[in-house]
């Protein structure tokens, strides 16, 4: 049986999975460790971070991040070159599915307060993780062509976090509203520092 692959040189026809060629790859480029930290930056240029046009797709994933304070958010922010605050204009929408340890409940519901227009705050990624022993969040943030300088910058979200014996699942997507290029990407908890945890970057080919 053979297998079709879209991708953007075409459609890829094979007979074996290593016969299709052209996907592109990823590459690791820095990973940071939280203990007890305020924030995770991720500057192109410093401490070997690169965030710049040698990738036109960044992936970033995050494992194990523990709130030291019970029931924060976990969010992001960016600067374009030159800039600082991490202060960037984003818009964007929110969801979540949910399902309890017991089985009593679950569904599916938008998150008008974890949506912005044309905000300027810590986009939110993860809402209400707990912060006792074994809770933590974990997921992907995934960067579109931040060095463009003509195009505003996209980017996808998802986590999974452990909220009040449940597992809540929040996926969010939007845009940078600037045509500047992005070159620092910051995380924290929107309460609190991140007790620990870790978020690699890679860029992709």
């Amino acid at each position: 049986m053979s297998i079709v692959k879209l991708n953007n040189q075409g459609v890829k026809n094979a007979t074996a999975f290593g016969s299709i060629t052209g996907l592109g790859s990823m590459t690791f480029i820095k990973k940071l460790t939280a203990s007890g930290s305020s924030t995770l930056s991720f500057v192109d240029g410093a401490s070997g971070v690169v965030l710049d046009d040698t990738y036109k797709e960044y992936y970033f994933t995050f494992k194990n991040i523990h709130p030291a304070t019970n029931a924060a958010f976990f969010t992001f922010q960016a600067n374009a070159a030159g800039g600082s605050g991490y202060n960037e204009t984003i818009t964007s929408t929110m969801f979540t599915a949910y399902h309890e340890e017991d089985g009593s409940d679950s569904g599916l519901a938008y998150v008008t307060s974890g949506d912005q227009a044309n905000g300027t705050a810590f986009q939110q990624i993860a809402r209400g993780t707990r912060n006792e022993a074994d809770d933590n969040c974990s997921g992907y943030l995934h960067l579109f062509n931040p060095s463009s300088t003509t195009f505003v910058k996209h980017y996808m979200a998802c986590a999974n976090t452990v909220g009040t014996a449940e597992s809540d699942v929040y996926y969010t997507a939007g845009y940078f509203n600037t045509t500047s290029a992005i070159d620092e990407i910051q995380f924290k908890m929107s309460s609190g520092n991140i007790d620990a945890g870790d978020i690699c970057l890679y860029g992709i080919a």
